[in-house]
């Protein structure tokens, strides 16, 4: 028997009189071809001229990474693609990217043929950072459709436009998008499609008066399998959420509420699957090419922590094992040190993590430490398949994964907070963890721009962020803590969150008084990397515990 949700005009939350001007209002008829107001048709305006202003800013060796792959795919066949070793910028994206670069190359060979000269490496006039710049915010368009689409097939219009606004104008995106320059926003609009097409609901009823009903639409599983199918053949750090994925469809689509499962929609998912992996894969394992593919794919030379630590628990642990070893040096305690562990985890290069004190963390460890701990959240998932575990689940994968992989980077980071967004307006403690984690994580990102004239534009543009969604969506959950101690925690929690300003202080202030001392030149990072990674750590125990069960003392929406 399916559960029907019905949400009436009594019990939904009153909007703001600047959400009913925008929910009431009648778009032109230029904005009713894509299905928009007028407000939200500014907002893209806005957004797109923001991001043109940015085409003189800094960008890192991702430029040209991507560059040079728009130069492989285009003056190569598909059976040198992943052998060129022409640039140290090889190839290492599944197909479906490549292909997407192939289809982008082709504009370039016409605007610019040395934009995709294989040997020109390097290059960048002004025609390759205006054609390359553009491509991100065009495709990034589709992040901005597929968020409309949550706001449409939402029974709270206003507040789902609020968390839809806050994701297209993440800071994550326009850091490492548009300045440092990825692709992130178009990856994230397949993985949000694919979220949508997994709430497998349609609405009946009364949109204007709220007064609707939820009812079953399990065919749309079917679509988000698929999607997840492509995005794994976009960007293969995606997987790191196919457990959730598979627990999810397997429980929800292919079997009955019973347990029985379904032969026939399981046939029709897998075979959609495999499909859509044949036409990626295919071409390679045609030419005996896939063993080449996967090891570019998946390079296991790097050390555990990147050059600047991504916040999570390595970099905890990495920052005992370096107090520790001072304690051992200044107290002569007696206890045994690994040589090359002394400088290997603090030198800021990316290489092999050696403990100097701490056993050393192989790969296989880290591997069997991040499957432990997403099995404890899918065996939840299988006996409660719904589609608000799932988004739980889903985001618990990405965080488990960012918590304790492989050389995880600071970017990694977005595959949390993307799906947590989703997840802010259910009620107080989810909020209070989504604006932890968002804090931490957004500012972790800070040290990919360090170059003096990106400095006020992320700390304004963050804050404006920060303004414009923090300070609504608390306005709508927040509720009083009824126990004394966890009204000392929401305290603290706040307290960690301004405690974010002195850092930020201190991270500009500190070299100028150092100067280039050797011994210390990478402080500012080390302290930013573990200040972030207790705050991402304290939020990956918070979404954990609300997973399982409500300790915090608020009401579930």
């Amino acid at each position: 028997m399916s559960t029907a949700r019905s949400c009436s005009p009594k019990h939904a939350p009153q909007p703001t009189i600047l959400e009913e001007v925008v929910a009431n209002e009648h778009p032109p008829r230029w904005c009713s071809v894509w299905n928009t107001t007028r407000s939200e048709f500014d907002l893209l305006l806005f957004s797109v001229a923001l991001k043109l202003l940015l085409f003189p800013s800094y960008r890192s060796t991702d430029f040209e990474v991507h560059r040079n792959w728009l130069a492989i795919t285009h003056a190569l066949p598909v059976s040198k693609w992943y052998y060129d070793t022409t640039s140290e910028w090889t190839l290492d994206y599944p197909p479906f990217f490549a292909y997407f670069e192939k289809v982008l190359s082709i504009p370039a060979a016409y605007i610019d043929p040395a934009i995709v000269d294989l040997h020109n490496l390097g290059y960048g006039s002004w025609t390759v950072v205006a054609y390359q710049r553009s491509t991100v915010i065009l495709t990034e368009l589709l992040l901005g459709a597929v968020l409309l689409r949550f706001i449409k097939r939402s029974v709270d219009p206003p507040l789902q436009r609020l968390l839809s606004g806050s994701l297209f104008f993440h800071p994550g995106f326009l850091i490492v998008d548009h300045i440092h320059f990825q692709y992130n926003g178009f990856l994230f609009a397949i993985l949000l499609w694919s979220i949508l097409m997994a709430r497998a609901v349609r609405f009946q009823g009364d949109l204007a008066s709220r007064n609707l009903t939820e009812l079953p639409d399990q065919g749309r599983n079917l679509y988000s399998g698929v999607l997840f199918a492509v995005l794994l053949n976009f960007k293969h750090i995606y997987m790191y959420l196919a457990p959730a994925y598979f627990v999810y469809l397997l429980r929800s689509y292919c079997m009955s509420k019973s347990g029985q499962l379904l032969t026939g929609r399981f046939a029709t998912l897998a075979s959609a699957v495999v499909l859509v992996f044949l036409i990626s894969l295919g071409p390679f394992i045609w030419m005996g090419q896939l063993p080449q593919l996967l090891s570019r794919l998946f390079p296991f030379t790097r050390g555990l922590n990147h050059a600047y630590w991504a916040p999570n628990a390595w970099a905890l642990v990495t920052a005992g094992d370096r107090i520790m070893l001072r304690l051992i040096t200044l107290f002569n305690l007696g206890i045994a040190i690994n040589e090359q562990g002394i400088a290997s985890a603090s030198r800021g290069l990316v290489g092999d993590t050696v403990f100097a004190v701490f056993p050393h963390i192989k790969p296989f460890h880290t591997f069997l430490i991040t499957a432990c701990a997403q099995m404890v959240y899918m065996i939840k998932l299988w006996r409660t398949p719904t589609y608000r575990s799932f988004l739980n689940a889903l985001t618990l994968c990405g965080f488990t994964s960012f918590m304790f992989g492989w050389h995880v980077h600071e970017k990694a980071i977005l595959l949390v907070l993307v799906p947590l967004s989703l997840l802010a307006a259910d009620n107080y403690a989810y909020f209070k963890t989504w604006m932890i984690a968002s804090t931490a994580g957004i500012f972790s990102l800070f040290p990919l721009l360090f170059t003096s004239a990106e400095m006020p534009i992320k700390i304004v543009y963050c804050l404006v962020w920060g303004a414009t969604t923090i300070y609504p969506l608390r306005k709508r959950v927040y509720e009083f803590p009824p126990w004394w101690p966890l009204a000392l925690l929401d305290q603290l929690e706040y307290a960690y969150v301004v405690g974010f300003v002195p850092l930020q202080f201190f991270f500009m202030v500190f070299p100028i008084v150092a100067g280039k001392s050797s011994d210390i030149q990478f402080l500012p990072l080390m302290v930013t990397s573990v200040y972030c990674a207790a705050g991402l750590v304290w939020a990956f125990i918070r979404l954990s515990v609300l997973y399982f069960g409500n300790a915090f003392g608020t009401t579930p929406k």
